[in-house]
């Protein structure tokens, strides 16, 4: 019976060119300028990640309990912490001979290192999911009216939560790396939603074979995601970070931001 379906699903694509169109650039500013803000902000107006962490705990952690996003990567940066590690560090420098100045800069090398693995991991894992729905809102029926919107607002929460992650990372003598991460965020999509216009005609989303390619990739996608959330996020914020922990105050906030990103990105969910 599946098959039979899978036989007779044709393409669903009913015109409306023009706002097809419009989405390539709609999405493509809106995806690169809330990627964009944070590391611009960081870099040329000189503002702390600190600014920016509670709304990575919103934009990233709901997309966990989801599978389509989540942040990947260490936020426990020594560099923006806030004053539990700003106190230690000056306590450190204070009482450490100058002699462990070299193995400070190999610990630092390779914090960053691991770092920045963590990320790539977590953005190509982005990307897989960025390729699938851009090409489904190239090609989309009667759904497009809705998605459209909902991708909007999806893709500026992602971009938001990516450029705060890329922003507390610190790339050392690679300085030319977040802006390209930045800018392969800002384009995937967009260069979804044109190949898939390209094909409009032809593409048969209810496919056998797009069907078995999308759940790959979506399959990739969610693995990736929900064990950066997990291991990579939540774990180390929660669980391996008592400076972030220390204040129950701050604790229950950091918790409440969780839930509500995810019950926001949850309900996106329902029309995505």
């Amino acid at each position: 019976m599946l098959l039979c379906f899978i036989a007779l699903s044709e393409n669903d694509y009913n015109g409306h060119l023009g706002a097809r169109i419009s989405s390539i650039f709609v999405i493509l500013f809106v995806s690169s300028a809330f990627t964009f803000f944070p590391v611009v902000a960081k870099r040329m107006l000189d503002l702390a990640a600190e600014v920016y962490v509670e709304r990575k705990y919103g934009v990233h952690k709901d997309e966990t309990a989801t599978g389509i996003f989540i942040q990947g990567g260490n936020q426990d940066n020594h560099l923006s912490q806030g004053p539990c590690n700003q106190k230690k560090s000056t306590s450190h420098t204070q009482t450490t001979p100058t002699w462990t100045s070299e193995s400070d800069s190999i610990t630092a090398e390779q914090s960053s290192r691991q770092q920045i693995t963590a990320f790539l991991i977590l953005e190509f894992g982005i990307i897989f999911h960025c390729v699938i729905i851009g090409l489904n809102l190239g090609v989309t029926g009667s759904e497009f009216a809705t998605l459209y919107p909902v991708l909007v607002f999806h893709q500026s929460f992602e971009g938001l939560g990516i450029g705060a992650q890329i922003s507390a990372i610190p790339f050392g003598h690679r300085p030319w790396l977040p802006w390209m991460l930045c800018a392969m965020y800002g384009l995937t999509t967009p260069v979804s939603i044109a190949i898939g216009l390209g094909v409009r005609n032809t593409y048969n989303p209810g496919s056998k074979t797009a069907l078995i390619v999308q759940g790959i990739l979506n399959a990739i996608s969610a693995g990736v995601l929900i064990y950066s959330g997990l291991v990579e996020l939540l774990a180390r914020d929660f669980s391996f970070d008592p400076c972030r922990t220390k204040r129950r105050s701050h604790l229950l906030y950091i918790v409440f931001c969780t839930l509500l990103g995810a019950g926001v990105m949850a309900l996106i969910g329902m029309w995505a």
